[in-house]
């Protein structure tokens, strides 16, 4: 029997369902349905105000939005995310029936400490900006392009920027500093996930460094794949030689069906 091949796309914090055109239109030509939903308050204009709401929004907030898309499908899907997407992913295939999990540069989880320069900077620059975890927040050029952008060309890292949108300080808060967070927010409950996981990780990521994939995939024991994409950052699904990857994850996807249907 040929069961509905069903991926849902979930984006990272400061961007949108934009971030997928260019996967969406590759698996919908191999037969996948595809679904992009925008985290809550992300579909917006990004010279509008920022929703007041955003302010004290959670990624539990996402992850409870993102649960009820899952669970409105037909089949359990695949659920493809990228960075804070990718904890959001796990949360809900830790709660829902999923087919398998695509984690692109998966941020770290709660316990897993910050190793790097380049992670203790971006924590520094949000300290520096006062209460942050208290309201919307914007993000400078300065500050993600030599972190995320650095496999970018210029027009395109314009291009990128242009299109962000505010995120929840509070969200940053959950991430970056959550030795503080009471609530564990970004804790995954790794053994309540059951279905395979390939976990993708740029080599050249400087927001959030491989080797938290890596210790990933290896959470999730002889379930769990890993793939270095060399040449890659963060934004490895729009960088030149995103076809490749995309491939890659989509053969893994293909077999990763077909073997739940056997």
């Amino acid at each position: 029997s040929s069961m509905p091949k069903e991926v849902v796309f979930i984006h990272g914090a400061f961007a949108g369902p934009w971030c997928w055109d260019q996967y969406k239109s590759c698996f919908q030509d191999l037969g996948w349905t595809c679904h992009t939903p925008a985290l809550r308050y992300h579909d917006v204009d990004p010279s509008d105000e920022p929703n007041p709401d955003l302010a004290d929004t959670s990624i539990r907030d996402y992850a409870d939005d993102i649960a009820a898309f899952v669970g409105e499908l037909d089949s359990p899907p695949i659920i493809i995310g990228h960075a804070v997407g990718a904890l959001i992913a796990q949360q809900v295939a830790s709660r829902r029936p999923t087919s398998g999990l695509v984690l692109i540069n998966p941020n770290a989880a709660w316990g897993m400490l910050p190793a790097t320069d380049d992670e203790r900077a971006v924590a520094r620059t949000f300290m520096e900006s006062g209460p942050f975890w208290k309201a919307p927040m914007r993000v400078a050029f300065d500050l993600i392009a030599p972190f995320a952008f650095n496999k970018l060309d210029g027009d395109t890292q314009k291009q990128v920027f242009s299109r962000l949108v505010p995120e929840s300080g509070r969200v940053m808060f959950e991430m970056f500093f959550w030795m503080f967070d009471d609530n564990r927010t970004i804790a995954i409950d790794f053994d309540k996930v059951g279905c395979p996981v390939l976990v993708v990780a740029g080599e050249e990521d400087r927001a959030v460094r491989h080797a938290v994939g890596k210790e990933i995939a290896e959470k999730y024991g002889n379930k769990g794949s890993f793939l270095l994409a060399a040449g890659h950052a963060h934004f490895l699904f729009i960088e030149p030689g995103w076809e490749q990857i995309a491939k890659h994850c989509e053969n893994w996807m293909s077999e990763t069906a077909s073997r739940a249907r056997s």
